[in-house]
């Protein structure tokens, strides 16, 4: 069909992206520029006693292949367990990529390993603190495993919330490399998110027992696979596709199945064959400022995950691509929500793939001018490529178009019948400071709330006053000193289910934080990642139980109703943090939280080119 031209509004802000980021831009080029081996595999620069401690574990069938220096050598960063579901079928992928790449005139080794922690795990406990922080820890182990310059090309394996931005960011920092991600899919569907939520509530209101909720939670998370709720992890892997490093389609297909294991082969020997032939571009140079912003509009159109407003401006950064809140808000703001998954619907990944997933979503926006198809991807020129899904047909993979109309108008539409005009994701701003909200989950007559302030300083106070029976009103939930530098900006989502059931009550209620909610934000509205944060002075830090706040989630007005002379005299309040600081491992992350950088900048440990 005829090239759609590219929506002006888009055009406009991308344009200013790629001015903004002219000499962080140019720099990082350089930089990997300068790191490439220019007509050399990468390995062959390493001497003789690096390259023998190299070889030193392979059987000697495959060291003598990697004695050529004309085969390429894959290194694997892989972020298996078998404690988090959605990574453990990682465990048979390194078997099937050396396999395959060994017809392919190429060899593989395992070049490291990652942390890959579970959120769902860690919810409302300590370790929810280490949490934002395991994705640079994530990007510095990758940076150690591609360091021994043995690799030619990475293989990267991983899925969740931290463990895809902290690859990516470690892989950029070998951009001068080709790359492809492989993911391992979803697990299949459990017990409707409908039922699940409902037990949730019933349990916070006391209504049923513990074991209820655990058989209902298991019969939700109960196999190897990603959760099947769109959230951060599943968020991750659409915007893998969107900015073109997996195989189109890859993301949403189950694992153990024959056509993963096709997949997954299918990406180690292309990559191989690639770097064999001089077509596979170094990452660094394939991902554009419109790689970036394409995810970004992927984000909008499937209403992901708030987790991105950091984690997508951080991968960004790592490339030299400058992405700031104003962005989001204004391409929120021309990108239609296509697809209604739980916790925007009562859908599942599963379903949305079904009734016709990503490619589907991917046509619609390059036919309506709201994708950019000038941009190089693991499988060739242009977004287009990804517009079809695989099939494995008598043992052989196969791409084919998806289909044209949605199987399911309830989770997936055309372009002409958005579910929202617009992405949902609203910069919320005024004298507290800047913040984003998610409101594609919001009923309407939610979206304004103007009510006085309560003001806690950790969720668990939220929780028990809930539980006192002290919430019984129309208020705006505050809870500060949740940020980055605080206590390494913790999710907060054990305040769903007592703040939902106060607004099913009839109550308005609002939550206002500079801490995290991700990629499961609700029904209540809730404006996060409020930047200053409390401990760096911010306005949020000035608040006083019973200040009048006005939230309007429609206009992005967020702001404390008072004298400005009043305002601008107040001083932060300040609270003992040192319990957030000892114990689960908190202690040896005090220096990421020192020098980390705020939320808009993607709260980045790194400092310099980075920050």
């Amino acid at each position: 069909m005829s090239h759609t031209p590219t929506h002006p509004k888009l055009s406009e802000i991308t344009q200013r992206i790629i001015d903004r980021s002219q000499k962080t831009r140019a720099k990082y080029l350089a930089k990997i520029h300068a790191a490439k081996q220019q007509g050399r595999l990468e390995r062959n620069q390493l001497g003789c006693s690096n390259l023998a401690h190299g070889y030193a574990s392979m059987p000697k069938s495959i060291k003598i292949e990697m004695l050529q220096e004309t085969v390429p050598n894959l290194g694997i960063i892989t972020a298996y367990n078998d404690m988090v579901s959605a990574h453990q079928p990682f465990k048979d992928f390194p078997d099937w990529i050396k396999n395959e790449v060994r017809k392919n005139d190429a060899t593989a080794q395992v070049a490291g390993g990652t942390p890959a922690m579970c959120d769902g795990i860690t919810q409302g406990y300590a370790g929810m603190e280490l949490s934002l922080f395991s994705r640079d820890v994530i990007a510095m182990s990758t940076a150690v495993g591609m360091s021994h310059q043995m690799f030619d090309g990475g293989l990267y394996l991983g899925v969740c919330d931290k463990i895809v931005p902290g690859l990516m960011i470690g892989a950029l920092a070998f951009g001068h490399v080709p790359a492809v991600f492989l993911p391992a899919g979803p697990m299949a569907s459990g017990i409707s998110n409908k039922d699940k939520a409902r037990t949730r509530q019933l349990f916070a209101e006391g209504k049923v027992g513990r074991d209820a909720l655990l058989e209902s939670e298991m019969g939700s998370y109960h196999s190897p696979g990603t959760c099947t709720f769109y959230g951060t992890a599943n968020s991750n892997q659409m915007m893998m596709e969107m900015m073109g490093v997996h195989l189109p389609a890859a993301a949403f297909v189950y694992p153990y199945t024959d056509l993963r294991e096709a997949l997954t082969r299918y990406g180690a020997a292309h990559l191989a064959q690639g770097i064999r032939n001089g077509t596979a571009m170094p990452l660094g140079e394939m991902l554009t400022e419109k790689s970036f912003i394409n995810a970004l509009i992927g984000l909008m159109a499937t209403g992901g995950s708030t987790n991105h407003t950091m984690h997508l401006v951080a991968m960004a950064r790592a490339a030299g691509v400058i992405l700031n809140w104003d962005d989001f808000d204004e391409i929120s703001s021309i990108i239609p929500l296509l697809i209604r998954v739980y916790p925007n619907g009562k859908a599942d990944v599963n379903h949305f793939a079904a009734a016709g997933g990503l490619p589907f979503v991917i046509r619609e926006l390059l036919d309506a001018g709201l994708l950019h198809d000038d941009v190089d991807t693991v499988v060739g020129r242009g977004m287009r490529h990804y517009t079809q899904e695989p099939f494995l047909i008598d043992g052989k993979l196969e791409w084919r178009e998806a289909p044209t109309e949605s199987g399911n108008s309830d989770i997936l539409r055309k372009i002409d019948n958005p579910f929202s005009p617009d992405g949902g994701l609203r910069l919320m701003q005024g004298n507290i400071g800047r913040g984003v909200i998610k409101v594609s989950a919001i009923r309407e007559g939610c979206r304004v709330i103007e009510a006085p302030a309560i003001v806690f300083n950790d969720q668990r106070e939220v929780l028990e006053a809930f539980d006192r029976g002290e919430l019984e009103r129309d208020f705006v939930c505050v809870v500060r000193y949740q940020g980055p530098r605080a206590n390494g900006m913790p999710e907060l989502h054990k305040l769903t289910p007592p703040l939902g059931i106060l607004q099913d009550r009839g109550f308005q209620v609002a939550l206002l934080t500079d801490g995290r909610m991700s990629g499961a934000s609700g029904k209540v509205p809730a404006a996060i990642h409020m930047t200053p944060e409390a401990l760096m002075g911010g306005g949020i830090g000035k608040i006083r139980t019973g200040d009048l706040i006005r939230f309007d989630s429609i206009t992005g007005e967020l702001n404390v109703l008072i004298n400005e002379t009043e305002w601008a005299a107040r001083e932060v309040g300040q609270i003992d943090l040192s319990d957030n600081q000892q114990g689960c491992g908190r202690e040896l992350f005090a220096n990421f939280r020192s020098m980390t950088s705020s939320a808009e900048t993607g709260a980045m440990s790194f400092g310099g080119e980075f920050a």
